[in-house]
């Protein structure tokens, strides 16, 4: 087998060439190029690149650069901390291709694997709040609450605006305040404990 990264994933053997050129009516594949592509656009010396590397010697080249990486502490608190991933999560979910590998042929990503698990997500988060709806696949903090004021708004259009505590991090309600602007709706902040929902309040 060859460790070549080119002969392994990308393009076509010989072979596939030479049958493409037959039926496209070109001797080679430079005579192809040249009725393809405007001669002005194209460039006249060839590139210079580094010969190529096998498989084994980029993944070795690549894992030298990542070793220069420091691993710091982080300080910045506010929600932005370690977390440990469960070794059966690790083993069943992250490593399992299952849920990543094309069930399609014209589907070469991880679409398929990754719509079941938000559906596995929200169907158990319905199960736990007892409640109608549950988002997914958002991806931080912020997001997750601009998102739920956009569902909350879509359940609920008639209110114009949403309560939030003051104690949520600053860079989640930066997010629902930009979010909500365009939306025309107005942010409210204040203290939970004695916090008054008018009618025109959709959600807090």
């Amino acid at each position: 087998m060859r460790s070549d990264f080119r002969s392994r994933h990308l393009g076509p053997i010989g072979t596939d060439r030479e049958e493409m050129l037959r039926d496209t009516g070109f001797s080679t594949l430079n005579a192809l190029i040249d009725a393809a592509v405007p001669a002005g656009i194209r460039m006249d010396d060839s590139l210079n690149l580094p010969a190529a590397k096998s498989e084994q010697e980029a993944l070795a080249w690549l894992k030298s650069i990542m070793g220069r990486n420091k691993v710091l502490k982080s300080f910045i608190g506010q929600g932005y901390h370690n977390t440990h991933i469960p070794g059966v999560i690790q083993r069943n979910i992250l490593e399992n291709p299952g849920w990543y590998t094309a069930y399609t042929p014209y589907q070469a990503e991880i679409a398929q694997g990754r719509l079941e698990a938000l559906l596995n997500f929200q169907t158990m988060i319905t199960d736990l709040t007892g409640l109608d709806v549950a988002n997914a696949s958002l991806l931080d903090e912020g997001t997750a609450v601009a998102e739920a004021m956009a569902l909350a708004l879509a359940h609920k259009p008639k209110g114009r605006a949403i309560w939030v505590s003051d104690r949520v991090h600053p860079q989640t309600l930066d997010v629902v305040i930009t979010r909500a602007e365009p939306l025309g709706i107005e942010v409210i902040t204040g203290d939970w404990q004695t916090a008054e929902l008018g009618e025109g309040i959709f959600a807090a």
